[in-house]
């Protein structure tokens, strides 16, 4: 099979609900300090609400890119996280566990968002895995991160789509709910309301990207996440062939949640792909 995308299954996101430990190599240096750093490297923890570095784990220890990072809240569990994740678990095939809810309700509550929302649109709150794999990189360059499953469905549709000649390039894949969230707080500093901006952007923890299993999906010469992807090759190709490697569109035209339609949005659902070649035969 021509054009293999490889994906090291050790080369993982581990996650926590303040600061996430991204692996050696993913990451660009902001200043010469940070660079001799980041060369030595295996982790750098990173603060999730504004991606700012705050330390670096070398074999010499931790040591600092911000000061007073000691000080950070959830350092005390990402340190542990670091510790516990030495070595890649035993199990990737299975889907990550998840982390708690607690700290994404206040979020809502900030915003003024309650459980009417979920009622109101369908959509459950969807929880952040502790764990993500590293699955390739997405049109812009930057490290693209999925659940296990997700990731390696994701290589192989890719290989398989490229076999017949069409591209799929990832726009996106896994956000966390502090990305959600700055896309609000941007908007309600531009002067928009919260019911202004939910009526395009789903709620911190109600989007299927924070799961890791969900895909914008775009190709080659065409804006990202437009209507028009659906006059594509590789929306056909989606259509034809994405559900033999587990992924399904999201939001089809007259969605029960009252979401607009999304040709590109794409979701992984474990055993989804197994589930489809047991039918067939």
């Amino acid at each position: 099979m021509r054009g293999q995308i490889p994906i090291p299954i050790s080369t993982l996101l581990i996650n926590t609900l303040d600061i996430e430990l991204w692996p050696h190599g993913l990451l660009h240096a902001r200043s010469n300090h940070d660079a001799r750093l980041l060369a030595r490297a295996r982790h750098v923890l990173r603060r999730k609400r504004d991606g700012r570095y705050l330390a670096a784990d070398t074999p010499a220890g931790l040591k600092p890119l911000l000061h007073g990072w000691q000080r950070e809240p959830g350092i005390d569990a990402a340190i542990a996280a670091l510790a516990e994740h030495r070595a890649p678990p035993a199990a990737l095939g299975s889907p990550a566990p998840a982390l708690p809810l607690d700290r994404l309700h206040r979020l809502l509550d900030a915003l003024g968002i309650d459980d009417g929302y979920g009622r109101k649109t369908g959509l459950p709150l969807v929880a952040e895995p502790t764990v993500l794999t590293f699955a390739g990189f997405d049109r812009y360059r930057r490290a693209l991160w999925l659940q296990h499953g997700a990731a390696r469905g994701w290589s192989r549709m890719q290989v398989t789509a490229l076999d017949d000649d069409v591209v799929l390039e990832a726009i996106s894949g896994y956000r966390s709910h502090d990305y959600q969230l700055g896309i609000f707080q941007r908007k309600l500093a531009r002067g928009q309301t919260v019911t202004e901006i939910l009526t395009v952007n789903a709620a911190p923890g109600y989007s299927e990207h924070h799961s890791g299993c969900a895909l914008d999906i775009g190709a080659p010469g065409e804006p990202p996440a437009e209507e028009s992807f659906e006059q594509t090759e590789a929306f056909a190709w989606l259509t034809a062939h994405a559900g033999d490697h587990g992924f399904h569109m999201s939001y089809p035209r007259d969605n029960p949640h009252g979401i607009v339609y999304e040709p590109w949005h794409w979701c992984w659902s474990p055993g989804a792909d197994r589930a489809r070649s047991d039918t067939a035969t």
